[in-house]
């Protein structure tokens, strides 16, 4: 073996036996939050999702849309219903989806129920 050899063996030597020594950092990550910061980040979500996307049920009379609104809270009880007043019609509006293929979902599996329905995104001044 020549003296370059062997040096080169004796660095790897040394890089080898220096590199099992030395290990990584280990540690504990405490994230200590006011408990305001969640109530916050969850009023932000409800914001920025509310009244993007509506499914309608039916319109007509009131007596006809209370009636609708009832047979649709007994049948999904997963999504919010109100009744909404626009003249001359009483309305059934259903759920504040975030987006449309949400939206286009819960309407594939209401309108086995209500023929009629259709999603839409409710003007600023229906809100």
């Amino acid at each position: 073996m020549n003296f370059k050899t062997l040096k080169i063996t004796l660095i790897l030597a040394v890089f080898l036996g220096i590199s099992t020594i030395v290990t990584a950092q280990e540690g504990t990550v405490i994230i200590d939050q006011d408990s305001d910061i969640e109530k916050l980040l969850d009023y932000k979500k409800d914001v920025k999702t509310a009244d993007l996307y509506k499914i309608q049920l039916d319109f007509g009379s009131r007596s006809k849309a209370i009636a609708l609104r009832e047979k649709f809270e007994n049948t999904f009880s997963q999504w919010p219903s109100e009744l909404v007043y626009e003249t001359p019609n009483y309305k059934v509006w259903v759920g504040n989806f975030s987006t449309r293929l949400e939206a286009d979902i819960a309407l594939l599996k209401i309108k086995k129920k209500f023929s009629k329905a259709m999603v839409f995104e409710p003007k600023k001044e229906d809100k």
